[in-house]
């Protein structure tokens, strides 16, 4: 009689009704855990903005579009629901991926110093997500955006990297101050 260790093992239809899980939605759960987890222990509104942290809404425009207020001034702020950076420096205006380009880590902001930082290896970025300094081989990732009124629209399904897609890279911005209804940044996917 042959024994092997695949006998044991669950059929591979035995999770066939898990349901799947993509990576956003993963960090949502994970994000609403951890908000839930900060709140139980005594964390609130003010406590965060103590840290410099801050959170802004989203208004949903299409199915992979997302309309963030455009900060009222130089800094940035993040959208934990979707993963975003929405930054405003000199004029312009970027959505960026919260992801540190190196391995992933939530990137953080020192409005002191104008610049991003990943708390994990200290690659610095500047405020428009180009590279410093650090274990990072490129710039943060900006994603696909256009001006709607008083909101810049992130498409979070047209990500651009600095060496990958360079030339979309440096045109996935919007100026501040032109005719909402004609600015758009990025090429085609």
């Amino acid at each position: 009689m042959k024994s092997t260790r695949t006998e044991n093992r669950r059929p591979p239809s035995a999770c066939c009704d898990c349901p799947l899980v993509d990576r956003r939605g993963f960090l949502t759960d994970a994000a609403a855990f951890a908000a839930t987890v900060l709140v139980a222990l005594g964390a609130s509104p003010a406590r965060a903005a103590a840290m410099g942290l801050n959170v802004v809404p989203r208004f949903r425009v299409g199915l992979d579009e997302h309309a963030y207020p455009i900060p009222a001034s130089d800094g940035a702020s993040i959208n934990n629901d979707d993963y975003v950076i929405i930054a405003r420096y000199e004029g312009k205006a970027y959505v960026f991926n919260l992801s540190c380009p190196h391995q992933n880590t939530a990137l953080r902001w020192h409005p002191d110093d104008e610049q991003f930082e990943c708390p994990k290896h200290h690659s610095r970025y500047r405020p428009d997500g180009t590279f410093i300094s650090g274990r990072a081989t490129r710039s943060m990732d900006r994603f696909k955006v256009r001006q709607n009124g008083d909101k810049i629209v992130a498409d979070l399904d047209t990500l651009y990297r600095q060496d990958k897609n360079a030339t979309e890279w440096n045109a996935a911005f919007i100026t501040l101050g032109q005719a909402p209804a004609t600015q758009t940044s990025g090429g085609s996917r």
